[in-house]
């Protein structure tokens, strides 16, 4: 997409979303005033797409027919098997009793 068809497909929505008519004219003001440069056809353009559509619900149903997200495969039943953890051998601190030195003695 150019950024002129950009410009113009988001100043149709902000118009919409504005509640001002969405016609040429006000396209093309919106796009001027962003210091947008776009091919004189595209502010005619969607203002003649919306004129036979509602956009409001043009957005809601691509809003609404995004993917779903995948979810994970679930294990085969045969095969899930329980993850054994293994117990890790801590050694056995040695204790300090023997190491005591007189230095008195």
């Amino acid at each position: 997409m150019s950024t002129g068809e950009v410009a113009c497909i988001y100043a149709t929505v902000i118009l919409q979303d504005d509640g001002i008519p969405i016609t040429a004219e006000n396209i093309a003001t919106l796009v001027k005033s962003a210091n947008v440069a776009v091919e004189s056809y595209w502010p005619r353009l969607l203002a003649n797409f919306v004129e036979k559509r509602n956009l409001e619900d043009l957005i809601m149903n691509a809003v609404g027919s995004a993917p779903a997200p995948v979810a994970m495969a679930a294990p085969a039943v045969g095969a899930a098997t329980p993850a054994v953890e293994e117990k890790k051998e801590e050694p056995e601190e040695e204790s300090d009793d023997d190491m005591i030195i007189d230095l008195f003695s």
